[in-house]
């Protein structure tokens, strides 16, 4: 599945002090590139290259940082990495990832820095704008998220001197984050994703859904910034009110199309496209199914290593008739390396990550570790969950808030969206307290396992009380054989609300300085 197809630009600038004064012919420089809308074209596709790197969305953000929370945990037995929260500065994938967060937004930089050259229309060069300002603003937000206060930079890097560049607080990185996305955000008032039919680009509601949840992270700790909820509310409002979108009302199917190349742009906002099997001439793959799904040695059907099983915490949330439990939760496995068959796995401590099934896959033949499938970075649902949210924090709990919520319940459950449901619907009467937190379980129910939990436990200030609690369920709960399924729970500290300064950064910037505990 690839409407953005990647051409990835090498844009070199360099010092030469050569015998002949000719134009170098073996590399692409900014001084003779960027001359063309298609070349600008090019170097946008980069841009968004960077977010389906197995670093961020092709792997890592997917399954290492951010499956280890209350909704889920490692199946095998390590005891060391991010998984189980034992690693350091030092760590490889703690350096990877800053490095292309950082590489994407450097291409986002000179494409800015060169934008204006070629002749084309203002329409189309604001359209390239918007979508690198965006572009730009979700790596940084991805790296506020990870990593804190980090050296902000938004013009090109020219050459290897002046690169000693101090973190910019947090609250100065969301500020960037907000006027790149606001400014994008002006920019693709023409650019739907009804117009487009995919989500897989940056579109006018994808913005104002992003802004929405950018907001209910500065409202939220550790900026604690109580006008943001407000203005999370207002740009939630915007998605529910374009008339873009809206639920597909089969929960299962959402996934199914992105395993089956089906997009479903109502449901499905902004989405990260990934493309081929590894085997064919598209290496634009994934490994979305592949370490997170459920357990199969069957390549016909598609090979995953089943390596994160759901927590009973997250399967009890669910009640018998909500069809999201043994979707997110599997109920079976697969048996054989060929003509494989499903074996039911009714064990609460055992259950596989259902959401991504690769026995659902078009594109064959399958290769054993990449998938095409897509990952969805936001869907109407948490917009309809964070507007709830919003509007409770503000107004309490409104019919607004129950609408938004039992929408997403009723869903759920098979039932009409806009009829009232006495099995779906969220109980009436709620106090503005209960309703949160009756909406910090929906959000498990609804997302988990979308690499949001983590930051959503943290922006609640309950992350880490939450996860002494959840070691505490294992300890008294588990099997004696499965209770190190509580190590990256107790593994965890305070340190651990933010990844640590990459050790090479450090070495490199005596600038920076190293965050808490670190």
């Amino acid at each position: 599945m690839k409407k953005v197809l990647i051409f990835i630009i090498g844009l070199l600038t360099v010092s030469c002090n050569s015998l002949l004064d000719t134009q170098p012919s073996d590399f692409l420089t900014q001084s003779y590139y960027f001359t063309t809308e298609e070349q600008l074209q090019f170097a946008l596709n980069g841009v968004y290259d960077r977010l389906g790197a197995s670093e961020v969305y092709g792997d890592r953000m997917t399954w290492t940082y951010n499956s280890s929370t209350d909704e889920s945990f490692q199946k095998g037995r390590g005891t060391q990495g991010i998984t189980v929260n034992n690693y350091d500065a030092s760590h490889n994938d703690i350096n990877n990832f800053w490095r292309v967060c950082y590489e994407g937004i450097g291409r986002a930089n000179v494409l800015l820095a060169n934008i204006d050259k070629p002749q084309m229309s203002d329409s189309s060069r604001n359209l390239i704008r918007g979508e690198t300002l965006f572009l730009r603003a979700h790596y940084y937000f991805i790296l506020a998220l990870n990593f804190g206060g980090v050296p902000l930079m938004i013009e090109p890097t020219v050459s290897n001197e002046n690169l000693q560049i101090p973190k910019a607080s947090l609250q100065e990185v969301y500020t960037q984050i907000v006027a790149d996305m606001t400014a994008a955000e002006a920019l693709l008032q023409e650019q739907t994703v009804t117009s487009l039919g995919y989500a897989g680009r940056i579109t006018k509601t994808a913005v104002q859904a992003m802004l929405a949840r950018v907001n209910l992270h500065m409202a939220g700790y550790p900026l604690n910034d109580e006008a943001r909820y407000q203005e999370a509310l207002d740009w939630a409002t915007k998605v529910v009110e374009s008339g873009e979108h809206e639920l597909n009302p089969d929960y299962a199917q959402v996934f199914i199309n992105y395993a089956q190349d089906i997009y479903d742009v109502k449901e499905s906002i902004y989405e990260i496209e990934f493309f081929g099997n590894g085997l064919d001439t598209y290496r634009e793959t994934g490994r979305i199914g592949n370490n997170i799904g459920i357990t199969c040695q069957d390549r016909e059907i598609g090979q995953c290593y089943g390596s994160v099983n759901v927590s009973p915490k997250l399967f009890y949330l669910y009640d018998s008739v909500d069809t999201r439990r043994d979707w997110n939760c599997a109920p079976y496995v697969f048996s054989g390396t060929s003509n494989a068959v499903k074996v039911p796995n009714l064990d609460v401590w055992e259950r596989n990550v259902g959401k991504w099934r690769r026995e659902y896959e078009t594109l064959t033949p399958k290769h054993p570790n990449n998938t095409p499938q897509n990952f969805a970075v936001i869907r109407y649902s948490d917009v309809l969950l964070m507007f709830a949210e919003a509007e409770n924090h503000l107004n309490g709990p409104t019919n607004l808030a129950y609408d938004a919520v039992n929408r997403v319940r009723r869903r759920a459950y098979g039932k009409a969206l806009d009829t009232p449901s006495e099995v779906a619907d969220v109980p009436p009467g709620l106090s503005k307290e209960a309703f949160l937190a009756f909406i910090q379980d929906e959000r498990a129910r609804e997302l988990c396992l979308e690499a949001i939990r983590r930051y959503d436990l943290i922006r609640w200030g309950i992350y880490l009380e939450t996860m002494k609690d959840f070691a505490d369920y294992i300890m008294a709960e588990a099997p004696e054989n499965r209770q190190y399924y509580a190590l990256a729970a107790q593994n965890l500290d305070e340190r651990h609300l933010l990844f640590p300064i990459p050790q090479r950064e450090l070495s490199v910037n005596p600038a920076l300085t190293q965050n808490l505990g670190w």
